[in-house]
C-alpha cells in the first residue's frame, strides 16, 4: 500500500485583518516621526491618503456589488498609508487624492481585489505620480522647522493653506523652505563631475542625521531607525520572514562596498545607500506584500536579489536619483516565473508504493 500523507490543516490564527493591522501597528514609529518632522503637513498627507482610499474602496465595493464589510479587513486603509509615507511633505491635496483613487482602482480593485493585484497598490500609484508630476514628486519640504518663519510645520492653519493652495499661500518662493534630498543632490552634482565624497561634504551628510531621520525625502523615509524599528517587530511576531529583506538589504550593500571600494569618487558608500531613501521601507514593508512576492523561502531570496540589483544599478546609472521603488515593481513582473521555477513540492509527490 502507498504511504499516505496528511495535509496540514492546522490554522495558524492569523487573519487578513489581523495581519493588516500587524502592519499599520509597524508603520507606527515612522508615522510619529514623520509628524514629528513635517508637523500638519504630514497629518494632513496621511489623513486624506488613507480617507480617500477607504472612500475609493467603499464605492468599488458598491459598484461591484461586494459587501461593504470588506473594508474591515483594513486593506484600503494599510494601502493609503503606505502611500502617505512614500510622498513629499509639499505634494498637494489633489495629489494625495488622485494617488489614493489610482492605488486602489487601478493598483489593487481592477485585478479583482485583495489577492489579486500583481503590483503593490500604493508603490503602482507612486510611481504614475512621479512620471506624471516628476517637479512636485522630487521637491522636499526642509524637515522640522527649519524654515520658519517662512512656513512654520507645527501652525496648522499655515500648513492647511500651503496643503490646499500650493506654495501661493506663502509670502516667499518655495525655494525658502525647499532642499535637494541626498540622493538627488548626490546625482545632480555627478552629472556635473563632482565626485562623492565631495558632493557629500558639501551637502554636510551625517550618517547619524540619516538614521535618525533628519535629511530631506519622503515622510515615511527619512528615518532608518523608524524603519527597523517597524521592520523588527513584523520579524518578531512572524508577519514576514527574513529572506527579502536581507537579501535586499544585503545585495545592495554588497554591490555598493565592491564598487565603493574600486572607485569611491564615483560610487557611494554602503551605508549612504542603506539610509537614503526608500530602501529600508521597500525592503521590510513592499517587497515582501505577501500577494506580489514569491511563495517559497528560495523563490523570496531570489526576488530579494534582484530587487537590490535593480535598486543599486537605478541609483548608479539610472536617470532617477532613487530606484528602490522601481526595483520592487519590476520584480513583481517576475514573480510568475520565478513561483514557477522554485515552486514547492507537492505532497506525497513521488513516494514509492511500498505494497
Amino acid at each position: 500500500m502507498p504511504v499516505m500523507l496528511s495535509p496540514p490543516h492546522a490554522h495558524g490564527g492569523d487573519s487578513i485583518r489581523l495581519v493588516m493591522l500587524t502592519v499599520i501597528l509597524a508603520l507606527l514609529p515612522a508615522t510619529m516621526v514623520s509628524v514629528y518632522l513635517f508637523g500638519w503637513l504630514a497629518v494632513l498627507l496621511i489623513v486624506t491618503c488613507m480617507a480617500t482610499a477607504l472612500l475609493t474602496e467603499a464605492l468599488c465595493l458598491k459598484w461591484m456589488k461586494r459587501p461593504l464589510s470588506a473594508l474591515l479587513d483594513n486593506s484600503a486603509a494599510l494601502t493609503g498609508l503606505f502611500l502617505a509615507l512614500t510622498l513629499p511633505a509639499a505634494v498637494p491635496w489633489w495629489m494625495a487624492v488622485l494617488a489614493s483613487v489610482f492605488a486602489i482602482v487601478l493598483g489593487k480593485q481592477i485585478y479583482g481585489g485583495l489577492g489579486y493585484n500583481i503590483f503593490n497598490p500604493a508603490l503602482s500609484a507612486r510611481i504614475i505620480l512621479l512620471i506624471s508630476f516628476p517637479l512636485h514628486m522630487t521637491t522636499w519640504i526642509v524637515p522640522m522647522s527649519a524654515a520658519e518663519p517662512a512656513l512654520n510645520l507645527y501652525d496648522f492653519s499655515l500648513c492647511l493653506n500651503f496643503f490646499l493652495a500650493g506654495p501661493d499661500a506663502l509670502k516667499v518662493g518655495f525655494d525658502a523652505i525647499s532642499m535637494a534630498s541626498p540622493l538627488g543632490y548626490v546625482k545632480t552634482e555627478a552629472t556635473l563631475g563632482v565626485p562623492v565624497v565631495e558632493a557629500l561634504k558639501a551637502y554636510d551628510y551625517s550618517y547619524l542625521n540619516a538614521f535618525l531621520g533628519f535629511e530631506a525625502g519622503s515622510i515615511g523615509e527619512t528615518s532608518a531607525l523608524a524603519l527597523l524599528i517597524g521592520g523588527i517587530f513584523l520579524l518578531a511576531r512572524h508577519t514576514i520572514t527574513w529572506h527579502i529583506p536581507f537579501s535586499y538589504i544585503a545585495t545592495v550593500m554588497l554591490l555598493a562596498g565592491l564598487f565603493n571600494a574600486i572607485n569611491p569618487e564615483q560610487f557611494t558608500p554602503p551605508l549612504f545607500h542603506l539610509f537614503a531613501g526608500g530602501l529600508i521601507l521597500c525592503a521590510f514593508f513592499m517587497a515582501t506584500d505577501p500577494v506580489s512576492s514569491p511563495v517559497t523561502p528560495m523563490g523570496q531570496i531570489v526576488f530579494g536579489v534582484g530587487c537590490g540589483l535593480l535598486t543599486w544599478s537605478i541609483r548608479s546609472f539610472g536617470g532617477y536619483p532613487e530606484g528602490a521603488m522601481f526595483a520592487v515593481l519590476l520584480m513583481n513582473c517576475a514573480v510568475p516565473l520565478i513561483d514557477h521555477y522554485f515552486r514547492p513540492r507537492v505532497y506525497g509527490h513521488g513516494i514509492k508504493d511500498e505494497s
